[in-house]
């Protein structure tokens, strides 16, 4: 794939976006709006993403390792 090409298939990306959202038909002042809160949004939830899906995976992970009983002992032994 050439850079023309490229170049093509991102403007055309952008005008399906902009069809999509019909942000085409909005002044360049609440483009700007429009598109800096889209980011931020998306900012925040790759952020979250980023933050909290390894701590549930990990959990997950945790629950069946202890479900298929190879879960790891405890280094306290209670004694009776």
């Amino acid at each position: 794939m050439d850079i023309k090409s490229m170049k093509n298939y991102l403007y055309w990306l952008y005008c399906q976006f902009e069809l999509v959202t019909c942000s085409y038909l909005m002044e360049p002042w609440e483009k700007l709006l429009f598109y800096t809160f889209n980011i931020s949004m998306l900012v925040m939830v790759l952020y979250i993403a980023y933050i909290f899906v390894p701590v549930h995976i990990s959990t997950a992970f945790h629950f069946f390792f202890h479900l298929f009983g190879n879960h790891q002992e405890n280094t306290v032994s209670i004694v009776k």
